[in-house]
């Protein structure tokens, strides 16, 4: 009998998956609590595969499919749970990967998120940027950020996604959640108009290319606060990767406009906490006088040292939060070590060794 896609995502929902691999061949793969398990359903066949693009892509993305072999959109299943799904060829055969997205936005709190993100969202103008790697967790922060505002603020906030993942209910705020290839035809479509829709934040799902940035940083210019994701692997590589989307003629006055624009940058990576599930350990630089200085004088080798030495105002690098997070119980020293870009010094933290490299570093 063959298997049906409703009976696969509900296994997963069982098994409190996070997200679900389907190939040819293969039986479903489940990740629970951040680890790859292999599932108990039967092998998946390339007849199943095909049935289950007909039956489920929706005729927008399946044309993009047929056209550029991948496609990405929404599902709600027969439950209404909903799922991000990324549809791609593998080998001549249609492959899917399935993230499940809970039914509420979460808060900062449920999300485990440093409590200077509250204060950091309730500027009113600026760019936030939330970095890191594919599955980092990303989206999930800047639901909680949106969330916090939706709870607290009387805004009109737009939001521009790729699809949509977490749906918002109006609290204190007016939301309008816009999805590529349903509500508008592209970003740059979306970014060209929604400055028409009287917004005070404006997030757009991904800084994808120069215009994008250009339309953020404008925005922020212009009095609005502006929240977005990138793929980066820390907060000063983010900078460096904005500015390699500009020909070299141009970064220079990017940099000054991001000097002048950006609010901050967080960076993160989940980590497998010992109660189960994971906790982004998040890098926080925050646009203090000392980075402004750093951006303008383009000194951006030295921004990690801004963010060592500014704890005063906010700011920690991933090895000063894996450090509280070890010491506080929530991940063991092993997760701590294997995550840190400097075991080392780590290592020598939790022994109470602290070395103050960062102000030696630091211009005066």
């Amino acid at each position: 009998m063959a298997q049906t896609l409703q009976n696969i995502l509900a296994e997963a929902i069982q098994a409190r998956a996070s997200d679900i691999h389907l190939k040819a061949g293969a039986p479903p793969v489940f990740r629970i609590h951040g680890e790859l398990t292999v599932s108990a359903l039967p092998p998946i066949t390339p007849d199943e595969l095909l049935e289950f693009v007909n039956r489920h892509v929706p005729p927008r993305q399946r044309q993009e499919f047929e056209e550029q072999m991948e496609a990405d959109f929404s599902l709600l299943d027969e439950h209404q749970n909903r799922f991000r799904v990324n549809l791609f060829m593998a080998q001549g055969i249609p492959a899917f990967v399935f993230r499940r997205v809970l039914p509420r936005p979460p808060t900062l709190d449920s999300a485990n998120l440093p409590s200077v993100l509250a204060s950091l969202v309730r500027t009113p103008r600026g760019l936030l940027i939330v970095a890191g790697a594919t599955g980092a967790g990303k989206s999930t922060t800047l639901a909680a950020l949106l969330e916090y505002l939706n709870q607290t603020q009387a805004l009109r906030i737009v939001t521009i996604e790729d699809p949509i993942e977490y749906e918002f209910v109006d609290e204190k705020s007016v939301i309008s959640q816009r999805e590529i290839g349903i509500d508008t035809l592209g970003f740059q479509a979306a970014l060209k108009r929604v400055m028409r829709q009287d917004p005070d934040v404006i997030m757009i799902g991904e800084i994808r290319d120069a215009l994008s940035v250009e339309t953020a940083l404008h925005a922020a210019e212009t009095g609005h606060l502006v929240l977005t994701t990138l793929h980066a692997s820390s907060t000063a590589g983010a900078v460096n990767r904005l500015l390699d989307m500009f020909p070299a003629e141009s970064r220079d006055a990017i940099r000054l406009n991001l000097a002048a624009n950006l609010l901050a940058i967080l960076c993160q990576q989940l980590a497998p906490a010992v109660r189960g599930g994971v906790l982004p350990a998040v890098e926080i630089l925050i646009n203090t006088p000392t980075v402004r200085n750093l951006l303008e004088k383009n000194k951006l080798e030295v921004l990690p040292a801004a963010v060592e030495t500014g704890s005063e105002d906010g700011m920690q690098t991933f090895n000063q939060a894996l450090y509280q997070m070890i010491r506080k119980g929530l991940i063991t020293e092993e997760t701590g070590m294997s995550l840190s870009p400097n075991p080392q010094q780590l290592r020598m933290n939790l022994k109470g060794i602290f070395l103050d490299e960062g102000r030696r570093i630091l211009p005066t």
